[in-house]
């Protein structure tokens, strides 16, 4: 998002709705999403921002580490999200909707601002990232969170037909965005985006989120169906040459024998990491 744009780097409006995937994900990493909460020193009293809230899964949670006293504030760009979200109102949360670089809250309120998987939505990270200090009080702290600065491995597969379909996955982002690597630079460098919006004291902790199987439901249904139906599913087929293809579906489908999810070595990782800045 440019700092008067409505629309984001990857398409957001607040028509655009991906909730499902968003749930998906929460609840798959949910293991480690709250254990780094439980790491960043929140504190009872402490008010919280969840800038790009999504679905909401994450506000309890941050709820849960600044009670008694504390709030938690959502804010999303997207209707669909925020109505998600708002299950989760009551008694010291509340959800918004709108653009968090023009968020309803008043400067220098916030203890704490959360902001998970959202900085690569925005043309500018450093210009949002800025934006958002403003709504911290003296001392207060931003964090950002985003997954897979490392390449992923979602079973142990042939390391050929993996690059073919990381490649595939790029040239249809490239094509439906308009992107490619340069455009998403940024976001590989959190700490200097950070930095560049004069945070101070700025750390960074990665972690694995790790699977193996036989996986849990939540783990399966995200990676049965965000990333092998929807982020593999037929629209690479044009990205990809016929062998690679009829591999990829047998990967991904639950009827085929060498279905991933059933198989003895699937082993899945992916990281996930958080960089904080001070005010």
């Amino acid at each position: 998002m440019t700092a008067e744009s409505s629309a984001g780097l990857l398409g957001d409006t607040p028509a655009r709705d991906y909730a499902r995937k968003l749930q998906q994900f929460n609840l798959f990493a949910a293991p480690e999403l709250r254990g780094l909460i439980g790491g960043v020193g929140l504190s009872p009293g402490m008010q919280v921002l969840d800038a790009g809230c999504g679905t909401g899964e994450a506000l309890p949670w941050l709820l849960d580490a600044v009670t008694p006293g504390g709030r938690v504030i959502g804010i999303d760009l997207a209707t669909a999200h925020v109505e998600a979200a708002r299950r989760h109102r009551g008694a010291g949360i509340d959800v918004l909707e709108g653009d968090l670089l023009r968020a309803p809250i008043a400067p220098a309120s916030m203890d704490f601002i959360w902001c998970v998987n959202t900085i690569n939505h925005l043309h500018d990270p450093i210009h949002g990232v800025a934006r958002l200090r403003t709504l911290l009080r003296p001392g207060g702290r931003i964090a950002l969170g985003q997954s897979s600065f490392l390449p992923d491995m979602y079973f142990a597969w042939d390391s050929r037909l993996e690059q073919a379909v990381n490649q595939a996955v790029r040239q249809y982002y490239r094509d439906r965005y308009s992107l490619d690597e340069r455009n998403l630079a940024p976001v590989r460098a959190l700490v200097g985006v950070l930095r560049a919006a004069k945070l101070q004291n700025v750390t960074a902790r990665t972690v694995s989120i790790e699977r193996l199987s036989p996986l849990d439901a939540a783990a399966e249904r995200y990676l049965a169906e965000t990333i092998f139906r929807d982020t593999w599913g037929q629209r690479l087929r044009r990205y990809l040459s016929q062998d690679d293809h009829a591999q990829r579906i047998c990967l991904c489908d639950p009827q085929d024998p060498q279905f991933a999810l059933r198989r003895a070595d699937f082993h899945f990782l992916q990281t996930f990491t958080l960089v904080m800045g001070e005010l």
